[in-house]
């Protein structure tokens, strides 16, 4: 009798960590202002804040690249190619995670940051790692950190490519990066409404 207890409560502790963890890892439910996502998921503002204290990459700009490459799903993956326009075929890229970072990028943030430990598919790790691919952009484009839309460019493209200019006649590429641009400026206003309460909520960080 008492194993059958043992094992019912075993199982139930397996359940409640299991639903926690799906939870901890979905979505926010409000992606269009920033201050539900803090308010909803615990922790990522604190994420978020030492990115930019680190980086010097504004917060705004970095949870918008977020939302442009993942929607914030932890586990999100490009999607397949189509053989005969049926039959899944291989993925564009082996970009994963919140920042839909390719593995060999991923590798040289780990060894240049000092991120041994990172995953892709942790928010703290994957908004560390845009702010710091935003701050080199910065750095060697000569790149306003404000100026969302040039760093999204030379995100998607690298920063070859956005050196020649590789975007150019990508239409859809540029409209995409206005899109960023223009939810870094929204995310932006909403947090100057609420950053004060979530930053004296997290202090010291």
């Amino acid at each position: 009798m008492r194993s059958a207890v043992s094992a019912k409560y075993g199982l139930l502790g397996i359940w409640c960590i299991a639903f926690l963890a799906s939870c901890a890892s979905s979505p926010p439910r409000h992606t269009d202002n920033i201050c539900d996502i803090f308010d909803e998921k615990n922790g990522w503002y604190k994420d978020a804040a030492r990115a930019t204290k680190r980086w010097n990459i504004p917060i705004a700009v970095n949870m918008s690249f977020m939302y442009q490459e993942s929607r914030f799903r932890s586990k999100a993956k490009p999607g397949r190619t189509r053989i005969l326009w049926v039959i899944p075929g291989p993925r564009k890229s082996n970009a994963y995670g919140y920042a839909q970072a390719k593995t060999d990028t991923w590798k040289r943030y780990k060894r240049e940051a000092g991120s041994w430990g990172a995953d892709r598919d942790d928010f703290d790790d994957a908004i560390d790692f845009i702010a710091w691919y935003n701050r080199l952009s910065a750095n060697e484009l000569k790149i306003n950190p404000n100026d969302a839309k040039s760093l999204y460019l030379a995100y998607h493209e690298g920063r070859g490519g956005f050196r020649r200019r590789s975007y150019a006649k990508k239409r859809w590429l540029i409209k995409t990066a206005d899109q960023v641009a223009a939810r870094a400026r929204r995310y932006q206003r909403q947090l100057s409404t609420c950053e004060k309460r979530l930053h004296h909520s997290w202090w010291p960080f």
